[in-house]
């Protein structure tokens, strides 16, 4: 309980920090402009988080985790740090602001990654199986808490006080969070001989980021058709063909081929890919949408968000209450995915003169699927492999749901960068293109001193933009109930309350 604080500190900086950035993100691009790379601030650090956490897992096994979990938080704050002077003077101006804040998030990134992974499995060294239910529990309320929290921290710093607070206030959290771990946390001392899979590792990585590139610049930056595109396909082909044989022959992999093997497991995993996929998309562009088009402060765009983190909340809570009731759990999963597609085509639905209370309707919709989905696809994911392999299961299961966001954010971003430059060229004319280009700053208190007739063409081009974006997450949502429907229901270990009965009612037997 004295070490508890700085895990769930550490915990609530990875959780927080994307809320918090996704929030302030309008300002930031109206400083540092760059608004057709605006999903690459997000796409990098999920980038930099999905790579890492496997490999932060092996390196705490050898090199102990107390150690490691202290280096990730503090790769983690350098990475705030950067984040913070992006655009300065001191590094260059803002003309190279945009790519310096995308390279200094992927840093961040690459902290983030280690703190959940080692947190949780600090508290699996310290914590007996028998209670540890309890302690991930509290885990689940902090991260819905950072997720309510997130949207209103960055709301008010981005009202209030300098957008590069959205990263410095990350510095004395983890400050607190690396006093406590480093004086309190005491680790039992095992020695364990392992081997990390660099080559799969570094194969995997190459591989997911030839992909995130593709679905970046094809159609955007570049055609679909071009050598670079090209080059990127058959790279991520080539890399990804290579880390099969590689895995099938190490000794400790760093994704076991063997559990797709398991039809339900491998459902599920898809399922928490497009999970991810519809996610990190909604969270990334409503609050522009919200402060751009609807002319919310980012504080109230952080209030709006409350309606899909709350609903999702209460939903999963619900949920898991249920399934331990009942045992049943394939049901969750179909109707979560009906209700994700109702909520993205109800968004996709959304124009230039949509109230925003309406919109909290919509998002919470959207919330309810979500939280039928959040703790079923890792249940599911858990109770589809021996209990040897739980954690393994566990950490590939949230691997795909992360890089599900990676690929939802960037395809995501493409779809919105095409429609957006397509539409202010209809509306604007050719010239009226470039307020969407590398170098265009999108700021709400600079669209209120454009001529009305262009702030009205902007204003319906960026709406018809982000409608289009959740137009086309209802494809990849409607997907999810197809998938769930196929689940084979294997009952929990452990969970049905008659097996349980029969057991306490067996009598005890006597000792002399």
């Amino acid at each position: 309980m004295v070490v508890l604080p700085g895990l769930m500190l550490a915990i609530m900086l990875a959780m927080l920090d994307n809320m918090i950035v996704g929030t302030a993100m309008p300002r930031i691009v109206g400083e540092l402009g760059g608004l057709a790379h605006l999903s690459w601030v997000v796409t990098a650090y999920v980038l930099g988080t999905t790579v890492s956490t496997p490999i932060w897992g092996k390196i705490g096994d050898l090199y102990g985790r107390k150690a490691i979990f202290i280096a990730s938080i503090v790769i983690f704050m350098i990475g705030s740090v950067l984040c913070g002077m992006a655009g300065s003077e001191l590094l260059g101006g803002p003309d190279m602001g945009m790519g310096q804040l995308i390279a200094f998030r992927a840093l961040q990134g690459l902290g983030g990654g280690g703190l959940m992974v080692n947190a949780m499995a600090i508290i699996g060294d310290l914590v007996p199986p028998r209670e540890r239910g309890q302690y991930q529990g509290i885990m689940a309320g902090v991260m819905s808490l950072a997720m309510i929290a997130g949207p209103l921290v960055g709301g008010f710093i981005t009202d209030n006080l300098d957008w590069r607070w959205a990263f410095y206030v990350n510095l004395p959290v983890g400050a607190v969070a690396l006093v406590v771990l480093a004086l309190k946390l005491k680790l039992p001392k095992r020695k364990a001989e392992h081997r990390i899979d660099w080559t799969g590792a570094v194969l995997l990585s190459v591989g997911i980021v030839a992909l995130v590139l593709i679905t970046t610049w094809g159609g955007n930056q570049y055609d679909w058709n071009s050598p670079q595109i090209i080059g990127l396909a058959v790279l991520a082909v080539v890399m990804l063909a290579a880390f099969v044989p590689v895995e099938r022959r190490a000794a400790e992999p760093i994704m076991p081929l063997g559990l797709f093997r398991n039809r339900n497991f491998t459902l599920i995993s898809l399922v928490g890919f497009l999970l991810g996929f519809a996610m990190f998309g909604a969270i990334n562009f409503l609050p522009l949408y919200q402060q751009t088009v609807q002319g919310a402060s980012a504080t109230n765009s952080g209030l709006l968000l409350l309606p899909m983190m709350a609903a999702s909340m209460v939903v999963s809570l619900f949920i898991g209450r249920a399934i331990t009731r009942t045992g049943k759990y394939k049901i969750y999963p179909v109707l979560g995915g009906v209700v994700m597609a109702i909520g993205m085509w109800l968004l996709s639905l959304q124009g230039v003169d949509t109230p925003s209370w309406q919109t909290g309707v919509f998002i919470a919709v959207l919330g309810l699927g979500m939280g039928f989905l959040m703790q079923t696809t890792l249940l599911i994911a858990q109770n589809s492999v021996e209990q040897k392999d739980l954690g393994v299961a566990s950490s590939a299961a949230t691997f795909f749901r992360s890089i599900g966001g990676s690929f939802g954010v960037s395809l995501f971003g493409a779809v919105f960068n095409s429609r957006l430059t397509a539409g202010l060229a209809e509306k604007l004319g050719p010239q009226g293109a470039q307020l969407a280009s590398g170098g265009g700053q999108i700021d709400p208190a600079a669209l209120q001193r454009l001529p009305a007739p262009v702030r009205t063409g902007f204003l319906e081009a960026l709406a018809s933009s982000i409608s289009g974006v959740f137009w086309w997450a209802i494809f990849f949502a409607v997907a999810v109930p197809v998938l769930a429907f196929f689940i084979k229901e294997i009952p929990l270990r452990g969970s049905a309350p008659s097996e349980a009965d029969a057991e306490a009612k067996q009598p005890m037997p006597a000792f002399d």
